[in-house]
């Protein structure tokens, strides 16, 4: 796995191959977690990239969606199997596949895009919204040892003294997997717009509470809503905090062709440019986008 200047991984080879539903469950209301048989992709794919699904012989819709690796599942002897997704039920797309029964089998190619940069540090903050928790499964993981993703193989040079997640939803029922993020030690604060678990109010309010208790982290890795990672960048560039933000940018083609995920970037002083969400990101560092 190579790296760009940035620190992020670069787009491993991507595979196009027809994988096999080996199981879903129900997470939360209306948001599902799949999980997908396909090692090529699985021995590959490291925290923050993404591959695109499609159903074979449908033509409505026509397109790919983009999902992001939630984690990777393992055989008995230890090699990668497949990738679990999580997903929340919007569109035509994801209505169907919250049917999708075990054995059905599904195009998918990936691994697409960046990913995010091995922690190396002290205090890993991760801030969610939204279905944006997906990607940080993985990413907790691999801080903590647990697993190493990629070939070759990343590997952290060191572990995390503390890793924070702060969540936020609209009401307690959207609250996904949760209970996985505590059984591997990391600090899980809640926040929900009604009130109904947690703060009441936006999760970036909790990013702002833990800075101002003096626990000061040493990277923010956020993923979510537009208005929330801008909201998390703010605060990030006030405290002079390194920031990563996965970007939902809608995302047609996933390898570039399309450009319909292009996304405003810094490139100089005062300059600005195009760069393609499916190929240069979706992790960028929160000082190159202008949200």
């Amino acid at each position: 796995m190579e790296h760009n200047l940035d620190g992020t991984a670069t787009q491993a080879a991507a595979v196009h191959t027809v994988a096999t539903v080996v199981e879903q469950s129900q997470m939360a209301t209306d948001t599902f977690r799949m999980r997908l048989r396909c090692p090529e992709i699985a021995r590959r794919i490291v925290p923050g990239q993404f591959f695109m699904i499609r159903e074979p012989n449908v033509s409505d819709p026509l397109l790919g969606r983009p999902f992001a690796l939630f984690d990777v599942y393992e055989q008995e002897d230890g090699e990668p199997a497949g990738v679990d997704i999580g997903y929340l039920v919007l569109g035509k797309m994801t209505r169907r596949m919250a049917g999708w029964q075990a054995g059905r089998e599904v195009e998918v190619w990936g691994p697409l895009g960046n990913g995010f940069p091995v922690s190396n540090v002290r205090h890993l903050m991760m801030v969610a919204g939204g279905i944006g928790q997906t990607p940080f499964l993985a990413v907790a993981r691999e801080a903590l040892g647990l697993r190493q993703y990629g070939r070759p193989p990343r590997a952290c040079s060191r572990r995390p003294e503390q890793i924070t997640l702060c969540y936020g939803v609209r009401t307690a029922a959207f609250l996904a997997g949760v209970e996985e993020f505590e059984r591997l030690g990391v600090e899980v604060r809640l926040a929900t717009d009604d009130g109904s678990r947690g703060h009441h109010g936006f999760v970036t309010e909790l990013l702002e509470q833990t800075i101002d208790r003096g626990d000061l982290p040493d990277v923010i890795y956020c993923c979510g809503p537009e208005p929330m990672m801008k909201a998390a960048s703010d605060i990030a560039r006030r405290h002079n905090l390194p920031c990563w933000l996965s970007l939902e940018t809608p995302m047609a083609c996933g390898i570039g062709a399309c450009f319909s995920c292009v996304v405003k970037v810094r490139v100089g002083e005062g300059e600005w440019d195009y760069r393609r969400a499916c190929v240069d990101g979706p992790i960028f560092r929160a000082d190159q986008i202008m949200l």
